[in-house]
C-alpha cells in the first residue's frame, strides 16, 4: 500500500523521483507501471495491479454503454512504463500534459495499490476546497464499520 504525501519536481526531460518508502512497496511487484490520466491528477499503478483493473472491466458485458466509454475515456489513456535504476519514472509529454502536470507536484499514497501524481497548485487547491468534507467522509466510513 502506498500512503503519505510528497513534494517533488518533475525535470527538465520528464522524470519524476518515486519517494523511496514508495519504491520500498513496489518492490514486491517489479519495475513495471502503468500509468494513467484521471480527472485531476495522474495515477500510478503496479502492472499486475492494474492488470487486476482490466480483468474486471472485461468481465463486464463489450457491449455495456458505461463500460465501452470507460475503456475509451479512461482506460485507452493509459500507458506503460517502468521504474529505473535511480528511482525514476520517464511521464510521456502527452500523459503530463493530460494530467496538467508542470513541474512542482505532490505524490499522494492514499492507503490503496497505486498513488497519484498531482499538480501541486491543484492539490492545495483541491485541498483547499473539499477539506471541509472530512466530517461528513468519517461519519461514512464509520456507517461502513470502519
Amino acid at each position: 500500500m502506498f500512503r503519505g504525501r510528497y513534494q517533488h519536481t518533475i525535470d527538465p526531460k520528464g522524470r519524476l523521483s518515486v519517494p523511496a518508502k514508495f519504491r520500498d512497496a513496489l518492490a514486491q511487484y517489479g519495475e513495471s507501471l502503468v500509468v494513467v490520466p484521471n480527472e485531476h491528477s495522474l495515477e500510478v499503478h503496479p502492472l499486475e495491479e492494474w492488470q487486476r483493473i482490466e480483468e474486471k472491466l472485461n468481465a463486464q458485458s463489450l457491449f455495456a454503454p458505461e463500460v465501452r466509454q470507460l475503456s475509451r475515456l479512461y482506460i485507452s489513456r493509459a500507458k506503460d512504463i517502468a521504474l529505473d535504476g535511480a528511482g525514476r519514472i520517464l511521464l510521456p509529454p502527452d500523459t503530463r500534459k493530460q494530467a496538467g502536470l508542470e513541474k512542482e507536484v505532490t505524490i499522494l499514497g492514499g492507503g490503496r495499490k497505486m498513488f497519484e501524481v498531482w499538480d501541486r497548485a491543484r492539490f492545495d487547491e483541491y485541498e483547499r476546497t473539499q477539506g471541509d468534507a472530512l466530517p461528513t467522509l468519517f461519519e461514512k466510513l464509520s456507517a461502513l464499520g470502519v
